[in-house]
């Protein structure tokens, strides 16, 4: 069988879920092709081609393709299908997989599958559903099964001395149905948050924009993300990309300490696949303790600084 996985990429550098995606394509078969549309992405086809066990890479490259508009990206992947024997067409569940894949799905008249979070065979898989309540088993009877596959429950693929053969593909006219305007990129110091080893998160609990950066000194000192709940989203005191839940990022750091969030069930499914899982909360009762590792009850705004103080003394004794 043979496993086609779409690339994410920005034109200059493979995204990291692409290698994740990659491992779950490797369960479901031994032959990978790696699919890059895009613009001037040639050194992106190359670290795909470096992808252990991927032994083809196919590249869609002309200046419509350069945004990555879901339109033309699952016309491309529609071409590539026609020209190969896929059982199977995989993409990371970010938002990009999202958004491309359903499209793919409706055009081949198959079902999705969505969120895979472990192949128990080509045919069989496991997903979360119910906001992580229940998993369920799901087989697919459809010629080509379509799969958008949660990252944090896969390990990323090796790269290195591989060298898959890089081919050509004509690249489809562009459908005018959609354009891209603009895009604003929040550039940050911090690790991206849907990989980053540590993630510092926050909700409602704070109170307000300018007592939620308070937490930013202490992702700094422990090399993490800032994350937040969506009732701190909506609250307007940080902006959606940085929400963990069922409806904003999935994460599973070694450690997550989520700091006045009371843990609705929906963000409990964007993250209690953590390693380790700090809570701090003045409500005794509050749902995240049910999956914390270590609780702490008490004023977010006295343990906080408290917690910075002691980590800032003990970075000093092992930097004397």
């Amino acid at each position: 069988m043979t496993i086609l996985v779409i690339a994410e990429h920005d034109n200059i550098a493979l995204k990291g879920a692409t290698l994740n995606a990659v491992t779950a394509a490797a369960q479901c078969g031994s032959d990978i092709h790696v699919l890059v549309i895009g613009h001037a992405c040639g050194a992106v086809a190359e670290q795909a081609g470096r992808i252990a066990g991927v032994s083809q890479v196919l590249l869609a490259d002309a200046s419509h393709l350069a945004h990555g508009l879901a339109e033309n990206a699952a016309a491309q992947t529609l071409q590539a299908i026609g020209q190969g024997t896929y059982s199977h067409v995989l993409a990371a569940a970010t938002a990009h997989g999202r958004n491309v894949m359903p499209r793919i799905a409706a055009m081949l008249d198959v079902g999705q599958i969505s969120e895979v979070t472990k192949v128990l065979a080509a045919d069989t898989f496991e997903r979360p559903i119910y906001a992580g309540n229940a998993i369920a088993t799901v087989q697919s009877l459809d010629p080509i099964k379509v799969l958008t596959v949660r990252t944090v429950a896969f390990a990323a693929a090796a790269t290195g001395d591989n060298t898959a053969q890089i081919r050509s593909l004509a690249p489809v006219p562009d459908s005018g149905l959609s354009q891209f305007v603009s895009l604003a990129r929040a550039d940050s110091l911090r690790p991206e948050l849907t990989s980053a080893r540590v993630v510092v998160s926050g909700g409602r609990g704070l109170g307000s924009a300018d007592h939620f950066r308070m937490l930013e000194p202490l992702a700094d000192i422990l090399g993490g993300a800032v994350g937040a709940s969506r009732a701190a989203v909506d609250a307007g005191f940080v902006p959606n990309d940085l929400q963990v839940g069922q409806t904003g990022k999935i994460v599973a750091p070694e450690l997550y300490v989520a700091i006045g969030i009371s843990g609705a069930i929906q963000h409990l499914a964007g993250m209690s696949d953590s390693r380790v899982i700090v809570a701090i909360n003045r409500d005794a009762e509050a749902p995240i303790f049910s999956v914390a590792d270590y609780g702490i009850v008490g004023d977010l705004f006295d343990i906080v600084p408290a917690l910075l103080d002691a980590l800032q003394e003990e970075q000093k004794r092992l930097a004397a």
